[in-house]
């Protein structure tokens, strides 16, 4: 291998490399702060790290104007080390040597060494002669580093992507899973595939390349169709009369008005609503629980959850997480969430006083939770939490099928 008269060692691979870069042909003048840019986002293209980088932007900064300018002369800079490490910050100069050679390795600078070794400038008549760190590669080669520039951030975008769906496709296997738990706790397959939503999860807290989440995202899409195959019996049912209950949960506002309608019919058969406006059924609804009707019923427990786990709950309407200080760990806690966002979503005090009377106190909450997931398409929460609540009192409404049917959406 060549040797300088300096001591340094010269790779020939790395003098053709150079005599290649020399040969290039540059634009005119590149912006440096472009260039170091461009060289920023492709530094793994090029082996470099973000030391590296800095070593050159200090590099740069000793270069007069904007512009590297290669139609006028060899851009050439010629800092001692010294004034170079006191740019740096005090890096040390066996530091700054290493980030150095890389740069070089990488085909970035040229050295132009002197006699005798130092790096200066002289004017010999009208010509100016430097030794130093020739920084023209940078424009000859600017062209290709943005390329790689692009490359690299197309890659990262679709690395992102991917992430993302990785994180639907583990939140939708966590989701059937618990649905699963609820509706064929028979089979002995929720560990399993609960197992590998929890892994994902934790591996997801890396910082995971292109393959190894294409990796992640085949497993998943394995886990996914043997879960659904093993749900099909219950994801493809006919609609029974709890379907049926479940439908009447997402509607508009003019199914909201019309159940309001049934409520009232079935309590009051001899009233009935002429119109479907939504504040008449806001009107109308204060009629189906009269206080005296309410005060004669026997209050449901406040503590007692319904026949649902919290944890399905939980994953299902996972909004009024949002809406809980310190997590909701227990029902207590999903009570606080829910009298917390309450007021939020229009349901008035009245109204939310008679449902936990009527349905009791966990049992509302679990309503309100619900609603919150299609707050979207409920026009009068408090007609339609009051419509619930006479239901409730006649004994045909439970929270079950609103908690369930938004567990089947993942499978959709």
């Amino acid at each position: 291998m060549p040797i300088t008269p300096f001591g340094r060692t010269v790779d020939a691979v790395l003098l053709h490399q150079q005599a290649a870069t020399e040969r290039a042909i540059a634009p005119a003048a590149v912006n440096k702060w472009d260039v170091l840019r461009e060289l920023a986002a492709a530094r793994k293209h090029y082996g470099l790290n973000d030391r590296d980088l800095t070593v050159l932007q200090a590099l740069l900064s000793f270069l007069p104007g904007k512009m590297i300018e290669s139609a006028s002369g060899t851009p050439v800079v010629h800092p001692a080390n010294q004034t170079i490490c006191e740019r740096l910050n005090g890096m040390p100069c066996s530091s700054m040597r290493r980030h150095l050679a890389k740069l070089v390795s990488a085909g970035l600078l040229i050295r132009r060494d002197s006699p005798n070794g130092k790096r200066y400038v002289r004017r010999y008549g009208g010509e100016r002669v430097a030794y130093g760190f020739d920084l023209s590669p940078l424009a000859r080669r600017f062209a290709e580093i943005s390329d790689a520039a692009e490359a690299e951030r197309s890659l990262q975008t679709r690395i992102k992507q991917l992430r993302e769906t990785v994180s639907l496709m583990r939140r939708d296997l966590a989701n059937l899973t618990l649905l699963g738990e609820a509706e064929r706790p028979d089979l002995p397959h929720w560990t399993r595939f609960q197992d590998c939503a929890l892994l994902t999860a934790r591996a997801l807290r890396r910082k995971l390349g292109l393959d190894e989440l294409q990796l992640i995202a085949s497993g998943l899409e394995q886990m996914l169709t043997e879960v659904k195959a093993l749900l099909e019996p219950v994801l493809t049912e006919d609609l029974s009369t709890s379907d049926s209950h479940i439908e009447q949960h997402y509607q508009n506002s003019k199914k909201d008005s019309y159940e309001s309608e049934q409520a009232t019919k079935a309590t009051h058969r001899s009233e009935s609503i002429p119109h479907e406006d939504m504040a008449y059924a806001e009107k109308t609804s204060a009629q189906i629980l009269p206080d005296r009707t309410v005060s004669n019923q026997t209050p449901r427990s406040a503590t007692t959850g319904p026949n649902i786990s919290l944890r399905l709950i939980l994953a299902s309407c996972g909004e009024i997480r949002s809406y809980a200080e310190g997590g909701i760990t227990n029902w207590s806690s999903l009570q606080r969430a829910a009298d917390t966002v309450r007021p939020m979503m229009g349901i008035s005090s009245q109204v939310w006083e008679e449902a936990k009377r009527t349905m009791g106190a966990v049992e509302a909450s679990v309503v309100v939770a619900a609603m919150l997931e299609r707050f979207g398409d409920i026009r009068s929460p408090s007609a339609y939490l009051r419509s619930l609540s006479a239901k409730a009192l006649a004994g045909t409404f439970s929270s079950g099928p609103m908690v369930v049917a938004l567990s089947r959406r993942a499978a959709v």
